[in-house]
């Protein structure tokens, strides 16, 4: 069927299936089979449709995963930022079904593109929202995101340390007076809210 599709149309029928989640399981070959599309548009439509189908059911997804994660070496960053979304979505549901590709994640904090780095963030925040521990040495990572280049990365650094925070205080606890003078001194406003967010959280978890 997608063979005799547009762009458009294929396209809008991802849109429309976005919105039938009663349909996402029985769909997820069919999506899957989309990444082959030579549209960059419809590949990246159907790799965030593919993370949000994986979230709702990661026992289905998992024959998928290699496909999904080759996108990281695209040379197209909009593929990258989408491949890391999805395996940030399916890592929320199951760990196991993206953990052979988890190291790998990591080298995308230095990604030439902000979207991609900031995605990196994104894609780390829901992993760690059911799977935390596997982080702990990797937090000089985030650390260092949190003086990046690029203001929207800087704004969402800190919410990994929030969402953290929640669940494993003791893996912020050292970051919290550089949260604490970020929180104070940077020049971006919602980086300081968000600084302000994380330490909250950290004070409140730490000393319980």
């Amino acid at each position: 069927m997608k063979d005799h599709l547009t762009e458009s149309e294929l396209y809008q029928q991802l849109a429309a299936l976005t919105k039938k989640r009663d349909e996402w399981e029985a769909s997820i070959p069919y999506v899957s089979s989309l990444l082959d599309s030579s549209s960059v548009k419809i590949r990246a439509k159907a790799l965030w449709l593919l993370g949000e189908m994986g979230l709702a059911f990661p026992a289905s997804i998992g024959a998928h995963v290699p496909a999904i994660a080759s996108f990281c070496d695209s040379a197209e960053p909009l593929l990258r930022e989408r491949a890391l979304n999805a395996l940030g979505r399916i890592g929320r549901g199951s760990f196991s079904a993206i953990e052979p590709f988890w190291e790998k994640l990591f080298q995308f904090a230095s990604d030439e593109a902000a979207n991609v780095r900031l995605s990196f963030i994104w894609a780390s925040e829901n992993i760690v929202a059911n799977t935390p521990d596997p982080y702990e040495t990797y937090m000089p990572v985030f650390a260092a995101l949190l003086h990046d280049a690029d203001d929207k990365v800087r704004m969402e650094a800190p919410e990994m340390f929030r969402v953290l925070g929640k669940r494993r205080p003791q893996f912020v606890k050292p970051y919290m007076e550089e949260l604490r003078t970020l929180s104070e001194t940077d020049e971006n406003r919602v980086v300081r809210i968000h600084c302000q967010g994380a330490i909250k959280v950290g004070e409140r978890e730490n000393t319980k």
